[in-house]
């Protein structure tokens, strides 16, 4: 039997990047998956590429995670058969530009904090009580090294990823009475949509970020995620700091070849 069979899991951001990853790795462990992001399109493509492989059970809803009513809303009216909801991943984030905090743009910096903070919030408090009430659920937010390792020009994208720090470690006190588990897993360099976001569409500069490096994949943090959500019911991961290689924080990062033994 699939280690996660009969179990249902809710991801935010589920149709690029880290999330989709998840949602392969939660779907070959045999989970049922709620998928939430704006892309319609990609969400449908996404389920359906999961039932195929692994007959999974899939309920699509776009929706953008800043619009808290849209979020209340979507969880309210689940299908009876959804709402049983044992694994939460918020997962939805990005960034906008690379501006010192002086130029920076207020229209990029509210996007960072209603998607990255106000969007984590809005999804956490209409799904937790039931998972309270219920006695049984784990929680996994993707944060970043970012929120431990403040990097130039990344002002508020920091910020918002020391908030996320902040939440689950907060979120985890105040469920210490309760069996649930509250997780949080940081990745560092992953090569996704993220740059290509936060630059624009500019592809070109966002290659650049991951030129002379292997980073990680989107698969490497999911693996992380599914960990957390398969251990034991006594273990908690409170905390998992995922690297490349190649890096040894938010600014050190060796490119080019490395030493080998001859």
């Amino acid at each position: 039997m699939a280690i996660l069979s009969k179990k249902t899991a809710l991801i935010t951001g589920a149709s690029s990047g880290i999330g989709r990853a998840c949602a392969k790795a939660f779907s070959a462990a045999g989970a049922r998956l709620i998928l939430i992001a704006r892309r319609e399109r990609r969400l449908n493509e996404l389920a359906a590429q999961l039932k195929r492989a692994h007959r999974t059970a899939c309920y699509p809803i776009p929706l953008d995670v800043r619009d808290r009513l849209a979020v209340e809303k979507a969880v309210r009216q689940l299908p009876r058969a959804w709402r049983a909801i044992d694994i939460l991943i918020n997962n939805a984030g990005l960034s906008r530009g690379l501006d010192k905090l002086h130029e920076g743009s207020i229209d990029d910096w509210e996007e960072m904090i209603d998607t990255n903070i106000k969007g984590l919030l809005y999804v956490s408090r209409a799904v937790i009580p039931s998972m309270v009430e219920r006695a049984r659920g784990t929680i996994i937010n993707i944060g970043s090294i970012a929120g431990h390792d403040v990097y130039p020009r990344g002002n508020v994208y920091c910020a918002t990823k020391r908030a996320v720090d902040g939440l689950t470690t907060g979120l985890r006190m105040d469920l210490l009475d309760t069996p649930l588990r509250v997780c949080t897993v940081d990745p560092g360099l992953v090569e996704t949509e993220f740059s290509v976001i936060r630059f624009r569409g500019d592809g070109k500069r966002a290659k650049q970020v991951y030129e002379d490096v292997t980073p990680l994949r989107p698969q490497d943090v999911a693996d992380a995620v599914l960990y957390c959500a398969t251990r034991p019911a006594h273990v908690q991961v409170a905390a998992v700091v995922l690297l490349a290689t190649a890096q040894a924080g938010s600014t050190m990062v060796h490119r080019g070849p490395v030493r080998r033994k001859v």
